[in-house]
């Protein structure tokens, strides 16, 4: 007896693509040589001497400044008003302890001392009565120099070398499968029915 079912395994079927890995190498190019060059120099700086003369002080002895004439008479004045308040003060205390009838010569001789003639030390002095004031700056004198610099840079271009990695490529072209054959012939029921099918299609409407 034939078996009824035909079983058939289809494999799987794929395209295994292999690429190694593998140095590319660049277009080499001939050296470079670049040279720079930074100058150097001489720099000098120099400063003269100086010399300062401060006349003020001397001037101001001969011919006072406003500031100082306001300051000077200021004094003055003072000194006068205190010189003026003592003889009056003298002159009343006289006038105060003198007799009756004795007045008018009392009178007379306080006129007699304002009319006497200044006395006493007369000083003399020499102007300007002080000295110009002198300062001195020494000169000075910098030097500073610098030689000139190269700079060599050498840039070697052997070419460039690139890594490229390798790789696998599966590309599947047939899964797998599992076809199922019927072998037997129809079963018909009633089997009286199988006269009526001949391999034609059977179209009837119930």
């Amino acid at each position: 007896m034939e078996p009824l079912l035909k079983i058939t395994t289809v494999p799987m079927e794929y395209e295994l693509t292999i690429q190694h890995a593998r140095l590319e190498h660049g277009q080499s190019r001939p050296p470079v040589v670049e040279i720079s060059r930074q100058r150097g120099g001489l720099n000098m700086r120099s400063r003269p001497a100086r010399l300062l003369l401060d006349s003020y002080e001397a001037r101001n002895s001969i011919i006072p400044s406003t500031r100082t004439a306001i300051y000077q008479n200021a004094q003055k004045g003072v000194r006068a008003a205190g010189e003026a308040a003592q003889s009056y003060s003298n002159e009343a205390a006289q006038m105060r302890w003198s007799r009756p009838g004795e007045g008018g010569e009392m009178l007379t001789e306080i006129f007699k001392q304002r009319m006497q003639m200044p006395t006493g030390q007369f000083q003399l002095a020499f102007l300007p009565s002080t000295g110009v004031d002198v300062t001195y700056q020494a000169g000075d004198l910098t030097t500073s120099y610098q030689a000139d610099r190269l700079t060599f840079n050498l840039k070697l271009n052997n070419g460039d070398v690139q890594y490229i990695p390798g790789s696998v490529n599966i590309e599947i072209t047939q899964y797998p499968d599992v076809l199922i054959e019927y072998m037997g012939s129809p079963v018909y029921v009633p089997p009286s029915a199988s006269e009526f099918f001949t391999g034609e299609i059977v179209d009837t409407v119930a």
